[in-house]
This record gives structure tokens, C-alpha cells and sequence, in this order.
């Protein structure tokens, strides 16, 4: 009975297992139906290209960056048949950025691009470095435009904020330019090679080799899958110059190809580069940077007729000397013939050579499918985001000149700072912070904005000799580490904040030269003066201290307005008084002039009557005594 259930109990975890995998297999097939995110530009043109041989859609250049446009003169064969390009005069500044934005978070394969300006009165071939997301992985140098392998750049890199910046960094030498930029998503495990692997690292691609064809390709010609990225192999026939090797090809289907998570395609294993019986050993090298690691992928299949069993072809991998890989049986490791073996190893170079060493043993000859290595670089931190937005506000605010740039990160990558931005790396926040501005004498125009604040860590701010108008801004007053503060030699007005006075760490406070009024606040004026450096001189309305004239009752900015508005008041009222005043005795002397007007004449008239009837009326002395009879008056008046 135990024996029984032991069995039922297998059968179930074996049930479970099988469950799971083909759980796991149709999430895998699910993702393969799945197109992944692709975007393609053609650099400087109006309109959408299609390019052959196969019909690949690049999408006209709008709105990514600025620059400028022109056409373009092909410097390699392998480089996309495309015919504009975008160029970046050092008058525009010395970064220039790509953004693309709306970008499903992932895994993606970044390739650019580069051609020559058709242009004989430009420089014909600019020297410039390349970086994305901040971290630098290309720079163009000397000869590039000549050398196939390095007219483009590819990287692999992690998406994390639904946005990619791919800059490019003037070193003074010419205009930098670019063809096309290729943003292709690939499996989210592609090319995991060690704990190392993850969004902390930046994958450049030194060198991807096929054996044996000596054609280059695409994945594409290669009848790869876009979730392989569309990598670009370079043909290599031979590695040695003498003819030491042979090349060796089938049409036998290989197993284990265009698998999760790199996707390889069938026809790269196709082909190899086999030794001799005259020199069995496989040597490969190439130029690499010292003192870097590097990822090397090496791709195997037994597709040799004259091997057919195990022990037939055994052989170590060193490189550089050291044994990467011992007793290498291809027909063991894989089960068969025409089988896909993928080795990879992560070795750390102190020179300047990557020597990769396939070494049989005895009897038997070396045999290789192709070759892909990785320079490991590690993502750079960014700065943080907070202090970019605060800065880009800074930027348009104060006028910034072009020549100045401010595009991409502030702080990364580390060779290519943002001029006038000190940086500094906050071990405890794992970001790049803003701890100082230096932009004197640099023919500002502008105004401080308030967001300025938002540079919490800053400790230093000169903006001396320019000529920045309005006020200091209140917010100043809230960056608590702020040692040196040098506005001087503006054109700032308004008073001195109350809250400079709370900048406990201030030691260099220059304000002179400025249009500045009212009392210097005595938490600066009072401030004791031992290592600490104020300059208020050559403002005419500032007083209060020693050094500057003296002044009145000291009132504070809402009795100032209060005042003003009260005086206001009182002179609408005085002006609404004399109205009124005026307009009644107006209204007086016009009443005057009518009634005199009317009166003139019947008092004329009334005065020469009653002198006539005194003259013609005889003089009777006695009549007034006796009293006259009233009805004898109409008599007297006939």
C-alpha cells in the first residue's frame, strides 16, 4: 500500500510538472505571437521611408530633438540606404539629445547610424561621443568614417520610465551627425550573462561575427525573429591571414535555434571556420578598452561530415591565455549533430587585446559558428528628477544662451557635465544631486525663478555680472546649506528678503551693484562678522547698516501698502469734493445770470413810471393830514 501511494504521489508531481511546463510554454508562445515595441527613424527626413530589401518603414524625423537637417553622404555599404541626417552646430550647445517617449518599459536593443554631412564646406568627419540613458558606450574617433564596424553603435539597454534619451557630445571637433536611430525590444532575458546582468548594466556591442559565409547580415536575411532585435553579424571568412583555417557550410537543418531568450537564428550555424591539419588551432583577436569586462558568446553545431560520434572533436576556449572552457565535445554536450551550442563567458581584460584561443586536442581540429562580445558597462545613476525639472525651469527662465546646451542628464554621463552645474553623488539616495551653479558673467537677461528652491543641496550660487532683472525670490531663503550667494553686478530690484536672514550656513552674501531698496534685515545687517563676507554697497535705496545711509521709521511691507492705499483713498475723496464744490457753484453763478436776466427790464420800466406820476401829481401840503378818500384815488391816478 505505501508502495502504492508512493507511486500515485510521483504521478502526481510528475502530472504537475508537465502542467506547469506547458503553462510555461504557452505564456512563451503567447509573448512570440506578441510583435515587440519597434521604432525606426530616418534622421532628418520630412516624411516616412521605406528602405529594401525589405521594405523596412522608418518614421520621418519630428519632434524628437533639434539641430539641424541635411543630406547625407554614405561612408559604408552596410549602413541603411537613407538619405537625410541630422546634424548639431557647437553654436546649438555641446549636447544634443534624442527623446523618445511613450516606450513600453523593457529590454531593448539601441542602434544608431552615422553618415557624413554632404557638405564640402563642413567637416568631414566630426569626432563625438554617444550615450544613452546617461551612460556614455561610443565615441567616434579618427578614421571611423572609413571603417565599416564603426559607422554604427549598438547597445543593450533597459527602458524603466516609458522614455529612452540617446545623446550626442561635442568634443570640439566638428558637428555631430547622425543617419538613423533603431529602437527594437528584445526578450526581457537576452543575454544574461551573470549576477552582474540587470537594469544596472549597459551591454555596448564590441564585435558579432558569422564564420565562414563572409557575408554580412542582418537577423533578417538570416530568417531571424524580430524578438531577436535584427542583430547586425559582420561576414568573416578567415582568421588568419596566411590561410591557415577553412571555411565549411550545410543546408542541414540545425536543432535548437530561435530559442527564448536570444532568439538565434538557424542559418548563422550554417556555416563555421574549421582548422587544418597544418595548424588545427582557431586564434581570434581584437582591440578592446583595458581595465573592462567584457561578455563572449561563442556559437557551435558538428556540421563536419567527417564527424559523426563523440570524441572526435575536443578542444579548450582560452582567452587571453586562461582556459575558459575545458574538453569542449560538441556531439557530447548537445546529443547530436547539427545541434546549437552557446557558451558564454565574462572575463575582466587589464590591456588592450582580447585574444579568444580554440586549442584541440590531440588529433582533432577547432571548429567555431560565430563570435558576439559584450563590453559590460555600468549604468550610470541618474540625477535626480526633482533637480532636472527644477534646473530646465532655471534654463528657460534666465534666458540660458544655446551654446550652453542643457540637454539630457545635468551629472552623466560623468565626461560630459552640463556647463555651469556642479555635481555630486549621493551615496545614500543613489542619485546625482545639484550642490552648486556657477553662470557669471554669461550675459543673462532673465529672472530667478522661485523653483530655484527646489535645488535643496545646493551650496553655492553665483550669478554675478549679468544682468538679471526683478526680484530675489523669497524662496531662496529655504535652501538651508547655501554657503555663498553672489548676485552682484545685476539689475535685481525690490527689497532683501527677511528669509536670507534664516540661511544660518551663509558665509558669502554679495548683493552690491544691484537696484535694491529698503532696510537690510537685521538678521544679516547684525550678523557677526567673523568669516563671513556681506556686500550691500552700491544699491542707492538700501540703508540701515554701517556702510549705508540711515533710515526712517522702518515699516513693514502692509503698513506700506496700507499707507499707499489709504493716501489713494484720500485723493479720491479730495478730487470727488472739488467736483461736487465746483460743479455747485457753477450751478449758482448760472442761476444768477438767468434771474438778472429776467428781472432787467420790468424794474426799468417800473422806476420811469412812478418818476413821472411825482412830476405830473401837484403839490398839496395839507392833503396827507386829512386822509384821503379811497375811492377817490383812481382820480388821482387818471
Amino acid at each position: 500500500m505505501r508502495g502504492g501511494g508512493a507511486m500515485r504521489h510521483r504521478f502526481l508531481q510528475l502530472l504537475l510538472a508537465v502542467s506547469a511546463t506547458s503553462a510555461l510554454l504557452a505564456v512563451l508562445a503567447a509573448d512570440l505571437n506578441k510583435e515587440p515595441f519597434t521604432i525606426r527613424i530616418s534622421c532628418g527626413s520630412f516624411d516616412d521611408v521605406h528602405t529594401a530589401p525589405t521594405n523596412t518603414l522608418w518614421y520621418r524625423d519630428f519632434g524628437y530633438t533639434g539641430g539641424r537637417f541635411a543630406n547625407a553622404t554614405r561612408p559604408s555599404f552596410i549602413v541603411p540606404p537613407l538619405k537625410t541626417l541630422r546634424y548639431f552646430p557647437l553654436s546649438d550647445g555641446p549636447e544634443n539629445c534624442y527623446y523618445i517617449n511613450n516606450v513600453p518599459n523593457g529590454h531593448y536593443q539601441v542602434r544608431l547610424f552615422f553618415a557624413l554631412v554632404a557638405d564640402p564646406n563642413l567637416d568631414s568627419e566630426p569626432i563625438f561621443d554617444v550615450s544613452v540613458e546617461g551612460t556614455l558606450f561610443s565615441s567616434l574617433l579618427s578614421g571611423w568614417s572609413s571603417d565599416d564596424e564603426k559607422t554604427f553603435a549598438e547597445a543593450l539597454v533597459f527602458v524603466q520610465d516609458s522614455s529612452l534619451s540617446v545623446c550626442f557630445h561635442s568634443t570640439g571637433h566638428g558637428d555631430p551627425s547622425i543617419l538613423s536611430i533603431e529602437l527594437l525590444q528584445i526578450d526581457d532575458n537576452a543575454y544574461k550573462f551573470g549576477p552582474l546582468w540587470g537594469n544596472g548594466t549597459v551591454l555596448r556591442t564590441a564585435k558579432r561575427l558569422t564564420c565562414g559565409s563572409g557575408k554580412p547580415a542582418f537577423d533578417e536575411d538570416l530568417n531571424g525573429i524580430h524578438w531577436g532585435g535584427d542583430r547586425f553579424w559582420l561576414g568573416l571568412k578567415t582568421f588568419s591571414s596566411s590561410s591557415d583555417d577553412q571555411t565549411i557550410s550545410t543546408e542541414n537543418v540545425i536543432a535548437e535555434t530561435l530559442l527564448a531568450p536570444n532568439f538565434y537564428p538557424q542559418s548563422m550555424y550554417q556555416s563555421a571556420i574549421v582548422g587544418t591539419d597544418r595548424q588545427p588551432t582557431l586564434s581570434f583577436e581584437m582591440d578592446v578598452t583595458p581595465n573592462k569586462n567584457y561578455s563572449v558568446w561563442l556559437h557551435f553545431a558538428e556540421i563536419e561530415n567527417g564527424i559523426t560520434a563523440e570524441e572526435q572533436r575536443v578542444f579548450d576556449v582560452l582567452i587571453n591565455g586562461d582556459t575558459a572552457f575545458k574538453d569542449i565535445d560538441i556531439v557530447r554536450m548537445t546529443g547530436e549533430r547539427f545541434t546549437a551550442l552557446v557558451l558564454n563567458k565574462t572575463v575582466a581584460v587589464s590591456g588592450t587585446t582580447l585574444k579568444i584561443t580554440l586549442q584541440p586536442l590531440e588529433g582533432t581540429r577547432a571548429i567555431v559558428s560565430a563570435i558576439e562580445v559584450f563590453e559590460i558597462i555600468p549604468a550610470e545613476m541618474k540625477t535626480l528628477t526633482e533637480e532636472v525639472t527644477a534646473l530646465r525651469t532655471l534654463k528657460g527662465s534666465l534666458g540660458l544662451p544655446l551654446r550652453f546646451g542643457w540637454n539630457g542628464d545635468p551629472c552623466v554621463p560623468q565626461q560630459h557635465p552640463w556647463s555651469g552645474v556642479d555635481c555630486q553623488f549621493d551615496g545614500t539616495k543613489r542619485n546625482w544631486i545639484i550642490d552648486g551653479l556657477g553662470l557669471d558673467n554669461q550675459g543673462l537677461r532673465g529672472v530667478i525663478p522661485s523653483d530655484v528652491s527646489k535645488l535643496q543641496h545646493l551650496q553655492s550660487i553665483n550669478f554675478s555680472g549679468n544682468s538679471m532683472k526683478g526680484n530675489i525670490p523669497l524662496s531662496l531663503g529655504t535652501i538651508s546649506g547655501l554657503r555663498v550667494l553672489d548676485l552682484s553686478y545685476n539689475e535685481l530690484n525690490g527689497s532683501i528678503p527677511e528669509s536670507l536672514g534664516e540661511l544660518t550656513s551663509l558665509q558669502t552674501l554679495n548683493l552690491n551693484g544691484n537696484d535694491l531698496s529698503g532696510r537690510v534685515p537685521a538678521t544679516l545687517g547684525g550678523r557677526p562678522l567673523h568669516r563671513v563676507r556681506f556686500n550691500f554697497t552700491d544699491n542707492a535705496g538700501l540703508c540701515g547698516i554701517p556702510g549705508l545711509r540711515e533710515c526712517g521709521p522702518h515699516l513693514s511691507v502692509a503698513a506700506k501698502i496700507g499707507m499707499a492705499f489709504g493716501v489713494l483713498v484720500a485723493f479720491l475723496l479730495l478730487v470727488v469734493f472739488a467736483a461736487c464744490w465746483w460743479k455747485r457753484r457753477q450751478n449758482i453763478i448760472r442761476g444768477q445770470k438767468l434771474a438778472a436776466a429776467r428781472e432787467a427790464p420790468y424794474a426799468k420800466s417800473r422806476t420811469h413810471f412812478t418818476r413821472d406820476v411825482q412830476m405830473g401829481k401837484p403839490h398839496r401840503p395839507h392833503e396827507s393830514s386829512r386822509g384821503g378818500n379811497s375811492e377817490s384815488s383812481p382820480h388821482l391816478l387818471s
